[in-house]
C-alpha cells in the first residue's frame, strides 16, 4: 500500500490542489465554512500521508529526514485547527518535490542522451557476403558489419573497406567531420555523415569506447564529492537542531503555530540539492564535449589546479614521430637492421613504430629473452646476439662504450631536438638514429588559454633528452621543461611540487605515466578511447582531443563556482525566512514553503545553466 501512495504521489497533489481550489470556493463565493473546513481537512489528509510514509521509511533508517520536519509542521497546523496552512503546506511540498523531479531529470539528461545514442542494430554480413540487419547483441568481435552514409558505427572497429567522413562529436566534442580511410579506428555511437564502408569489429558493447563513457557518466553522477558528504553529515545534525529550536519555542513562547512555523521555515530542502545537482550538470556537459570527469570529487580538485605536467610525447607532440637522421657504425648494416627489426616489431611504442616505418620490408628473426629497461629501452636475445637498443642511458646502463665521434653525434642531435634511438650488438654500437616528433595543431593556443584560466606553471616532462625538451618549451612557452626522466623521477619531481604546496595535475597517455597519473591531484590522460587511460586517469579527454582541456578546467571552476552559489542562496533564504519569523509578521508556514520550494527550483535553474556552458 505504501509503494503504491508513493507511486501516485504526484495524482495526490493534483486532487490536493483541485480540493483547495474548492475550499476557497466554498469560503469566498458559497460562504459556506463547513465546506471551507472539512474540504482543508481532507486535502490535508491526503496531502499529508506520502509525505509521512517517507517520513517513517527515513525513521526506520534513523534519519530525520526534511519529510519528518513537514510531517509534524503539518500535524502541529492540524491540531491548532489551521486546516488551510496545513493543506496548503503539504500542496506546496508535493509540487516542490514533482517540479524538483522533474528538472533533476533535466539535468540528468547527459546519461538519457548517450544511451539513446547507442545503435540498437547492426548489417552483419551472413554467409554468402550478403549483408542482414541483426540486433546489436548478435555482433561478435571479428565480425563485417556495413555501414551506410548517415547509420551510426554499432561498434568499435577497424575501416576494412570504403571511405567516409565521420561526426565524432558525441565521443570527442568535436564538432568537424574527421576522414576515415582503411584501417582507421572508428568508435560506435559516431555518425558516418557521407560514404559507405565496411568495418572490422574489434570491441563491442560495455567494452566499446561509447559503453565505457556511458559506465564512467553514470559511476561519476552517483559519486559524490567532499561538500556533498559534508552536507550530508550536515543534514543529520542540522534537522533533529531544527526540531530541537521548534521545541524550544514552543515552551518559551507556549504558541503552537510559530513553533510549528520554525520547522517549515527550517527545511534544509535547497541545501540538499544545491551541490549534487551543480556536480551532475558539470559531469553531463563535460560528456557531451568529449571530456570525463570520474567522480564528483575531481571538480572541486581540478577547479583550484595551480601547477600542470606534462608528458611530452603523445601529449604536447602528435605521438607519431619519423627518423630524420640515421648514422652508421659499423658496415654490417643489413644484419643490424634486421636485428632492429626483429625486436621492434614487438613493441607498440611512437619510437618502435617510427624505427619499422623507416626501416620498411626487412628480414626478422627470433628474439627470445626480452627484457624492458624502464627509461631506457629494450634488451633482447636475437638469433645468438646480444641487442641492446635504447637510448645513451640504457648504453651506459650496459657498458657500451661511444667513440669520440658517437658522443659528438649524441650531443648533435640531443641539442637539435632528436630522439635518439641507439642499437649495439653483442656490447658494440652500431647504429643510431635521431627521431623528431611534431607538436600539435593548436596546443600553444591550449596552453595561452589555461594561463588565462589562473594555472601558474605549465611544466614537460620527458624521458627525452634535454635538448628536445627545450626545443619545445621554447616552442610552446612553457615555464619549465626537464628531459631524460625516469616514471620514477617524474613521480618525484610530481611529489616535490606538492610538498611545496602547489595543487598538481598530471597530463600523460595513461601508459608509461600511471604512476604520475595517480600520485597527482587531477591524472589527465590522452584518452584516445584507450582501457589504461581511461582506468587510471581522474579526468580522460577522449580521443587524446588536447583541446578539450581548457574545456574541462574551465568547466570544472564553473562548477565548483555554481556549486558555492547555491550553498550560498539555500543558506541565504533560510536566514532570510527565519529573520521575516522573527522581525515580521507577514510570515507564515504555507509563505515558507512556497519560498522554500521556489528555492530549491532556483538552485536547479542555477545549475542547468552549466549544461550550456562555453569555455571562454
Amino acid at each position: 500500500m505504501q509503494q503504491y501512495i508513493l507511486r501516485h504521489k504526484n495524482q495526490i497533489a493534483v486532487v490536493s490542489g483541485l480540493l483547495i481550489v474548492i475550499g476557497f470556493l466554498g469560503h469566498f463565493v458559497l460562504h459556506s465554512e463547513w465546506l471551507f473546513n472539512g474540504v482543508f481537512i481532507i486535502a490535508s489528509i491526503i496531502g499529508v500521508t506520502p509525505i509521512a510514509i517517507q517520513a517513517y521509511q527515513a525513521m526506520k533508517v534513523k534519519v530525520i529526514s526534511i519529510d519528518v520536519l513537514v510531517t509534524i509542521a503539518v500535524l502541529g497546523a492540524f491540531l491548532i485547527r489551521n486546516f488551510e496552512e496545513s493543506a496548503i503546506v503539504t500542496f506546496l511540498f508535493l509540487l516542490g518535490s514533482y517540479l524538483e523531479q522533474r528538472t533533476l531529470n533535466k539535468t540528468r539528461s547527459a546519461i538519457k542522451e548517450l544511451t539513446e545514442m547507442t545503435p540498437e542494430t547492426a548489417l552483419k554480413e551472413m554467409e554468402g557476403g550478403t549483408f542482414e540487419e541483426v540486433d546489436i547483441d548478435e555482433v561478435d568481435e571479428g565480425d563485417l558489419l556495413l555501414v551506410k552514409t548517415g547509420a551510426k558505427i554499432p561498434v568499435d572497429g577497424t575501416v576494412f573497406e570504403g571511405q567516409g567522413h565521420m561526426n565524432e562529436a558525441n565521443i570527442t566534442g568535436e564538432s568537424f567531420p574527421v576522414k576515415k580511410v582503411v584501417d582507421d579506428e572508428v568508435f560506435a555511437g559516431t555518425i558516418l555523415d557521407n560514404g559507405t564502408m565496411k568495418i572490422v569489429a574489434n570491441k563491442i558493447g560495455e567494452d566499446s569506447t561509447f559503453g565505457k563513457i556511458i559506465e564512467l557518466v553514470e559511476e561519476a553522477q552517483d559519486s559524490k564529492s567532499e561538500a556533498e558528504r559534508f552536507i550530508d553529515r550536515f543534514s543529520r545534525w542540522y534537522t533533529p537542531l531544527v526540531l530541537l529550536v521548534g521545541l524550544l519555542v514552543w515552551i518559551f513562547t507556549q504558541n503552537v503555530e510559530i513553533a510549528v512555523t520554525v520547522l517549515v521555515l527550517g527545511c534544509p530542502g535547497a541545501l540538499v540539492i544545491g551541490v549534487p545537482v551543480s556536480n551532475v550538470a558539470g559531469i553531463g556537459n563535460g560528456a557531451k564535449n568529449g571530456v570525463l570527469f570520474k567522480g564528483s570529487e575531481v571538480i572541486s580538485d581540478f577547479s583550484n589546479v595551480d601547477t600542470i605536467l606534462f608528458d611530452k610525447t603523445g601529449t604536447l607532440t602528435e605521438g607519431n614521430p619519423q627518423v630524420a637522421e640515421t648514422i652508421y657504425y659499423d658496415d654490417d648494416i643489413e644484419n643490424t637492421f634486421s636485428y632492429l627489426a626483429s625486436v621492434e616489431r614487438e613493441s607498440d611504442h611512437p619510437l618502435a613504430l617510427a624505427i619499422l616505418e623507416e626501416l620498411g620490408d626487412v628480414p626478422v628473426k627470433e628474439v627470445t629473452e626480452t627484457s624492458v629497461v624502464k627509461g631506457g629501452g629494450i634488451v633482447a636475445q636475437v638469433a645468438g646476439r646480444q641487442i641492446a637498443i635504447g637510448n645513451p642511458f640504457l648504453m651506459e646502463e650496459k657498458d657500451i662504450i661511444l667513440s669520440d665521434k658517437a658522443q659528438l653525434d649524441v650531443q648533435r642531435l640531443a641539442d637539435s631536438g632528436h630522439s635518439l634511438v641507439m642499437t649495439a650488438v653483442d656490447g658494440e654500437l652500431k647504429v643510431m638514429m635521431g627521431i623528431r616528433d611534431q607538436v600539435r595543431d593548436g596546443v600553444k593556443n591550449d596552453l595561452t588559454k589555461l594561463k588565462v584560466l589562473g594555472v601558474k606553471n605549465l611544466i614537460v616532462l620527458s624521458g627525452d633528452n634535454q635538448g628536445t625538451v627545450d626545443l619545445v618549451k621554447r616552442e610552446l612557452g612553457l615555464t619549465e621543461a626537464y628531459g631524460s626522466m625516469l616514471p620514477e623521477d617524474k613521480q618525484r619531481f610530481l611529489k616535490d611540487r606538492q610538498t611545496a604546496g602547489e595543487i598538481v595535475a598530471f597530463v600523460g597517455d595513461g601508459v608509461n605515466d600511471s604512476p604520475s597519473l595517480v600520485s597527482a591531484e587531477i591524472g589527465i590522460a590522452m584518452g584516445g578511447g584507450t582501457d589504461v587511460a581511461i582506468e587510471t586517469s581522474d579526468v580522460v579527454l577522449m580521443n587524446s582531443n588536447f583541446n578539450r582541456l581548457p574545456h574541462a578546467l574551465s568547466l570544472a571552476q564553473a562548477t565548483y563556482a555554481n556549486m558555492r552559489q547555491n550553498i550560498v542562496i539555500a543558506i541565504g533564504v533560510v536566514i532570510v525566512l527565519l529573520a521575516s519569523l522573527l522581525f515580521s509578521d507577514w510570515m507564515s508556514m504555507s509563505i515558507g514553503m512556497l519560498v522554500h520550494e521556489a528555492s530549491i527550483l532556483v538552485v536547479i535553474f542555477n545549475a542547468m545553466r552549466l549544461r550550456g556552458h562555453k569555455e571562454k
